[in-house]
């Protein structure tokens, strides 16, 4: 393991765990194990509200639990000595915590301890749209290539997967750690993962984030910090691009794009003329294809009818997990590996995820979809599906019946009722956010009644079985949200499950 300031004052001072989720429950017994001599648990949760597993943590020497609504309180206190470890959903700039750091306290995370011990490569994934997706074909990608090769194993975390400082003292120099994070991850970074990659950005996250410019700045934050020394980055989106102009000219950059053809048309005017050595991925021919330079041949990668998920979305995410994936690999061990994953991938649950097909009837799960971006591109990717269904079966099948709603993410809901207006036959709307997203339906100039009938149905359960029971040999549900699921679920996988119930129930 490597050598860590922060270890050091782990060794010598109190700890602090603010939140007591997934990743902060292992935190406490490796803190101890490692030399802590006291740990503070602080959980908004009261102890008797806790779990039998969470309360055998907290029986352990030296930890001690504060619960409740107080549970910040006194947190100065704890001395100029202390390390604080702050779970991702707690803003970093609440005053009880830019106390304890004025106190001489240290602020730092489970995740950004872990990235500065682990021995192993680390590739990271981050944007608004598509992480997952991405992080999973890269780990995919990175365990073929390994398997091939004969040494090393992939460990996948961050966002997803397990928590992996409890596991950094076994990894070695011939791992690769694949990472998702988050802007609440990254927002306190101060080290970046060797190779970073970001999908794309938009609006989002606007009810925890103060505004967009603090959202966009924790997002590029994965490639801002040592030891980062290549990025992956949209060539197609302006949020991404903008962010590879401001990169230093040392750092290369592989740009993506499903709309360019060449690397002329895929590097931004401002990184050829000045010479970057960046490198380009791009959709040809029906290949996903490399081209390292202006001046280098191109390279097909993978043929784009081996991708089992469907959606241009879905190609751009195999585009950038292959040109993550080059920092590991050599280009023709990529390929292989390439063809391998394509070919056996049928997708993350609740994304775009086929429940079942009853009575000549489809229902897709996409609880996934959060924002009104997800919901538009998978609204995209089912017009891809009717049209490849078009093509085999000879028949042009109905656009889908969708149910939408939740809590506001306080993001725009315009672009999703124009992409409401073009590409569903009816909508269902539900949850906190059901009036919000029918004002914008009216609002938009495309939006007509008996076009596109809308129904409001406050109660999820009674809105998912509706869609399901209104649907007629030929339909598609898709239960696509556009909103986070904390209206009424504990998060978005309980609300795939609910819809997977109810169809399941037909």
């Amino acid at each position: 393991m490597n050598e860590s300031p922060v270890m050091t004052r782990v060794r010598k001072g109190r700890c602090v765990v603010l939140g007591f989720g997934v990743s902060n429950r292992p935190l406490v017994p490796w803190l101890l194990s490692h030399g802590a001599q006291t740990v503070t648990v602080r959980d908004k949760r009261t102890r008797d509200s806790l779990t039998p597993d969470e309360v055998r943590i907290l029986e352990a020497p030296g930890v001690t639990y504060v619960g409740g609504d107080a549970y910040m309180e006194g947190l100065a206190a704890e001395g100029p000595d202390a390390v604080i470890f702050r779970s991702p959903g707690i803003r970093p700039d609440q005053a009880s915590i830019a106390a304890a750091v004025a106190a001489g306290g240290l602020l730092t995370s489970e995740m950004e301890l872990f990235l500065e011990l682990t021995p192993a490569a680390l590739l990271g994934v981050t944007g608004s749209d598509g992480k997952t997706t991405t992080t999973t074909v890269t780990s995919l990608l990175v365990s073929a290539f390994l398997a091939e090769r004969g040494r090393g194993r992939m460990y996948l975390g961050g966002n997803i997967g397990t928590p992996l400082l409890p596991l950094v003292d076994e990894m070695t120099a011939d791992d690769v750690a694949v990472l998702e994070l988050s802007s609440f991850q990254l927002m306190t970074m101060k080290k970046s993962p060797e190779r970073a990659a970001v999908t794309n950005l938009s609006p989002n996250h606007l009810n925890w984030h103060i505004d967009m410019a603090e959202y966009l700045t924790a997002k590029t934050n994965i490639y801002t910090h040592e030891p980062c020394r290549s990025v992956v980055l949209n060539a197609g989106n302006d949020y991404t691009r903008r962010a590879g102009l401001d990169l230093p000219r040392s750092i290369p950059v592989t740009w993506f794009s499903s709309s360019g053809t060449s690397w002329e048309e895929v590097v931004p005017a401002g990184r050829r003329e000045t010479g970057c050595p960046d490198s380009a991925v791009f959709l040809r021919d029906g290949f996903i294809v490399y081209q390292p330079a202006t001046d280098a041949e191109s390279v097909p990668l993978l043929d784009t009818r081996r991708i089992r998920v469907p959606g241009l979305h879905n190609k751009e995410n195999f585009m950038t997990a292959l040109a993550l994936s080059m920092g590991v690999m050599d280009t023709e061990a990529l390929i292989r590996a390439a063809g391998r994953v394509a070919d056996g991938f049928n997708g993350v649950p609740h994304r775009l995820e086929l429940v079942r097909e009853w009575n000549g009837i489809r229902f897709y799960n996409s609880s996934i979809d959060s924002s009104p971006s997800r919901t538009c591109a998978a609204l995209s990717a089912m017009e891809d599906l009717n049209a490849q269904r078009a093509e085999t079966e000879g028949v042009v099948p109905p656009k889908p019946i969708v149910i939408c709603g939740g809590q506001d993410k306080h993001v725009p809901f315009d672009p999703l009722a124009a992409a409401l207006c073009r590409q569903a036959k009816a909508v269902i709307l539900t949850g906190e956010a059901r009036d919000q997203i029918l004002s914008a339906l009216e609002r938009c100039r495309d939006y007509d009644a008996q076009r596109l009938p809308v129904t409001v149905i406050p109660d999820w359960t009674e809105a998912m079985t509706s869609a399901c029971r209104s649907a007629v040999p030929g339909d598609a549900v898709l239960l696509s949200p556009a909103c986070t699921s904390f209206d009424a679920f504990k998060n978005f996988e309980a609300r795939g499950e609910r819809f997977r119930t109810i169809v399941n129930s037909l």
